[in-house]
């Protein structure tokens, strides 16, 4: 059993994959400061500096040391802003790269 795991651990595709996960949480970290860093405070200023995290339908008001049960749906349409931003970005990034990977295959084949 202990073979078959270093056979397993010494293939390529185990590598690969570690590889590929660590490159997509670095890529992940750096989309993520570009959305919420960038492009959020961009996108507050164009909609008039409205913040949707705050905003909530409140079920029970809190009461002592007992908090408040809320449905925080400004926080889930921020979250959707998020996400669709995001999209945008890896969508540009991807178009970007396939560009360049198309302009190569045409200089190869020169």
């Amino acid at each position: 059993m202990l073979n078959e795991f270093k056979i397993f651990v010494a293939k390529g595709n185990v590598l690969d994959l570690a590889v590929g996960v660590i490159i997509g949480a670095a890529f992940g970290k750096i989309t993520t400061s570009l959305v919420e860093d960038i492009l959020n405070p961009i996108l507050g200023l164009v909609i008039g500096g409205v913040n949707f995290e705050n905003l909530k339908v409140v079920l029970k008001e809190a009461v002592g040391e007992e908090p408040e049960v809320a449905i925080m749906y400004g926080n889930f349409i921020q979250t959707i802003i998020q996400f669709l931003l995001v999209a945008l970005v890896i969508f540009f990034i991807v178009r970007f790269a396939n560009r360049i990977k198309a302009s190569e295959s045409v200089e190869v084949t020169k």
